[in-house]
């Protein structure tokens, strides 16, 4: 267990480190590596990564609130049972990383990268996606209620049971996406419609 509060790195290099179980507070990490490492259960607190790289990293059951994680690279990262709340991911990728039993309260995933994410039964509310890439992304029976969807990528999602009542959808290519028993508003009804070719009077 350790505890780091106020610090910045540059480019440091913590593959080999064991940050099992600690605590960082305000810290900055610019351009840092965490690439296959031991994160299991630690907890961020107002921190900002920048370009890092978690690559293969091991974050189970870690979490973090009000942290960023800008352009950050979690391509086959383990985020089983991790919580991010009011975190902001902008940028970062999520390529064939383990999402099972993630917890996501709110926050910032604008521009990532979530294709073929497992997000099943999730609850997602509130959370701004815009122009992120869900594609082929599992969020069966998911409450994506309220979220910002504008522009988002969602074709061959699985949206079965999912609800986007009340979510911001402009610019969703909803003729690459199957609505069958997919929960909508309407005026998501309406702009459904209106990429099939439909004319409102």
């Amino acid at each position: 267990m350790f505890e780091h509060i106020n610090q910045n790195y540059e480019e440091v290099d913590f593959r080999n480190q064991d940050l099992r179980y600690g605590e960082l507070i305000s810290c900055t990490f610019h351009r840092c590596t965490f690439a296959n490492g031991s994160l299991e259960e630690i907890t961020t607190r107002n921190c900002r990564f920048v370009e890092c790289n978690f690559r293969g990293a091991s974050l189970n059951s870690s979490v973090h609130k009000e942290s960023a994680f800008e352009n950050c690279n979690f391509t086959e990262a383990n985020l089983f049972v991790s919580k991010f709340e009011k975190c902001k991911m902008t940028g970062s990728d999520f390529s064939s990383a383990n999402m099972d039993g993630i917890t996501i309260f709110q926050g910032d995933w604008s521009y990532t990268n979530l294709r073929s994410a497992r997000l099943v039964k999730q609850d997602l509310r509130g959370i701004k996606f815009f122009e992120s890439d869900l594609t082929e992304a599992n969020l069966e029976k998911a409450d994506l209620r309220n979220c910002d969807l504008t522009r988002t990528m969602l074709a061959k999602a699985k949206l079965q049971g999912a609800d986007v009542r009340g979510a911001k959808m402009n610019g969703v290519d909803f003729k690459a996406i199957t609505i069958k028993g997919l929960r909508m508003d309407t005026e998501q009804a309406v702009l459904f419609s209106l990429s099939h070719g439909a004319k409102l009077n």
